[in-house]
């Protein structure tokens, strides 16, 4: 049930497809104990704490022999297109995505691994993550986060493009993602969100459209200079 890509890395076992990019993304060190992260059984938002996630149903959970605790989640997040890719799907599909979360808690050596794809708008762009959290060898009142991506793209001529606005998303979504973990640490324990968190919050958000926007104008450039290179084929 568990996808096996979640226990080994998933470097030689991602999709084959025409055109796939590998990201790392930043190693994140987290003031906070790890088994208190460890008991929210997922460190990602809920939709209380994230407007962007409409849905989100446990669909199978169980306790290993070895006491590992596997689960697996689907769900429905707001992640609108780029304009120009907008045309390629249906209006009530091109604003959300499906997305299926694997993870092992393993209490014992107080790690915790996710893995997560999109299963839809799979043709246009499929995005995976796999995330590590463990005890810092420095600090063992810290969690460490390893973070990786792929992305990729099986559309002939503008992959490099979809890529490009992948790559680019993925990472002004790290920076909110480390928010999230911030405020639900916070109600963890019992604290209020300080007002430096909420001003960094909106900081991050602001450059997150900034980055986004950036890299919508190099994926338009991009599949506009493939656009007028088939053109070009076409004629000769």
């Amino acid at each position: 049930m568990i996808d096996p890509r979640l226990d080994k890395s998933i470097g030689a076992a991602s999709p084959k497809s025409q055109s796939v990019e590998k990201t790392p993304g930043p190693t994140g060190l987290r003031l906070s104990p790890p088994d208190r992260l460890l008991t929210t059984s997922s460190p990602k938002p809920q939709i209380s704490d994230n407007k962007h996630v409409l849905t989100e149903d446990i669909v199978h959970r169980e306790v290993t022999p070895d006491q590992k605790l596997l689960s697996r989640r689907l769900l429905t997040k707001t992640n609108r297109m780029p304009r120009w890719a907008e045309r390629l799907f249906p209006a009530n599909v091109a604003h959300s995505v499906y997305i299926l979360e694997d993870s092992i808690v393993d209490p014992q050596n107080q790690t915790m691994t996710t893995f997560t794809w999109n299963i839809n708008h799979a043709r246009l762009m499929v995005v995976e993550e796999r995330c590590v959290y463990c005890v810092n060898p420095d600090n063992s009142g810290w969690t460490e986060i390893r973070r990786e991506a792929w992305v990729s793209s099986s559309l002939f001529g503008v992959s490099r493009a979809v890529q490009e606005f992948g790559l680019a998303r993925f990472k002004s979504n790290v920076t909110k993602t480390m928010k999230g973990f911030e405020y639900i640490l916070a109600k963890l324990q019992g604290e209020a969100p300080s007002k430096t968190l909420v001003e960094t919050a909106k900081e991050a958000k602001e450059k997150a459209k900034e980055t986004a926007l950036a890299a919508t104008e190099k994926a338009k450039d991009l599949a506009n200079k493939a656009a007028t290179k088939q053109q070009q084929q076409q004629l000769v």
